[in-house]
C-alpha cells in the first residue's frame, strides 16, 4: 500500500531524510518514531505530497508520488502535528469544504461527519468558527476530515497530542477500523508506550536515516520499545 524507496530530502547542505527505503502492508498500523529533527516530519510531508524531494519515489496503492501526485493524495489524508485550519469557516462549513473537495455525495458525508462529530462531542461546535476552537478541537476537527473520505492511508503527525483521553481512545478504534477494512495507518510519535500497543511495525529513524524496523517483537525484543529506542539512539 505504501512504499517508500531511497527518499532523500535536501535543506541545505543537511540530509534530513537519507536514503530511506519502507514498506507498509495493507491492514498495518505502522509506528515512526526519532528524536525531535529526525526527518519523520520530512518523511510524512514528502507522502502527502506537500514536500518536493531531491531523489528517490514513494509509492500509494502503485502510483507514484512525483508521477501521479493528484491521484496519490485522492487515496490519503494528512493529519499534521498543529492542524492549519481554515478559521474563519465554522467546522461545519470546513468539513463540507472537505467533502466537496473528495467529491462525497449529501447523504454519504451528512452520515460520516454526524458519526464522528458524535464520537468526539464535536457536534454541538459544528456551527461555531474555527477560530474559537481549542486546540483539542481543531485537532478533532482535523481527524474527521481526514476519515470522512474513507482514504486507503492515512498519515498522522503527533495525532494524539492535544487529545483527552476519550478522544484518544476513540482514535485509535478508528485507526483499528481502518486497517481491519484493509487501510493503512503511519504515524509518527513520542508516546512510545502508545505505539508499543497499537502498532503492529515500527521503524526507527535518526539524522535523516533507518536505523531499525520490523514487527514490535524484532524492534524491541524482550524489552519495552521506549528501552530498545534510548538503545538505538545512543
Amino acid at each position: 500500500m505504501l512504499k517508500i524507496e531511497h527518499l532523500t530530502k535536501v535543506y541545505g547542505d543537511i540530509k534530513a531524510v537519507d536514503d530511506l527505503s519502507l514498506t507498509v502492508e495493507p491492514g498495518e498500523i505502522y509506528g515512526f518514531i526519532g528524536h525531535n529533527g529526525a526527518g519523520k516530519t520530512t518523511t510524512l510531508k514528502s507522502i502527502a505530497g506537500i514536500l518536493k524531494f531531491e531523489s528517490g519515489d514513494i509509492f500509494i496503492d502503485g502510483e507514484s508520488v512525483v508521477k501521479n501526485p493528484l491521484s496519490c493524495k485522492k487515496k490519503i489524508a494528512y493529519i499534521p502535528d498543529n492542524p492549519d485550519l481554515y478559521e474563519f469557516m465554522t467546522g461545519m462549513e470546513f468539513l463540507n469544504f472537505i467533502a466537496d473537495v473528495f467529491e462525497i455525495p449529501g447523504d454519504r458525508r451528512n452520515a460520516k461527519i454526524k458519526e464522528y462529530a458524535d464520537v468526539f462531542e464535536l457536534t454541538g461546535d459544528l456551527a461555531s468558527p474555527i477560530s474559537s476552537y481549542s486546540h483539542g478541537m481543531k485537532q478533532k476537527l482535523a481527524i474527521i476530515s481526514a476519515f470522512i473520505h474513507d482514504p486507503k492511508l492515512i498519515i498522522m503527525d503527533e495525532p494524539f497530542v492535544g487529545l483527552d483521553p476519550k478522544a484518544s481512545h476513540s482514535l485509535k478504534e478508528m485507526m483499528h477500523g481502518v486497517c481491519e477494512a484493509g487501510g493503512v495507518i503511519f504515524f509518527s510519535t513520542h508516546v512510545l508506550d502508545v505505539a508499543e500497543k497499537l502498532c503492529q511495525k515500527v521503524a526507527i529513524i535518526k539524522n535523516g536515516k533507518l536505523i531499525k524496523s520490523g514487527t514490535m517483537e524484532e524492534v524491541k525484543g524482550d524489552e519495552s520499545l521506549e528501552s530498545a529506542f534510548l538503545e538505538l539512539e545512543e
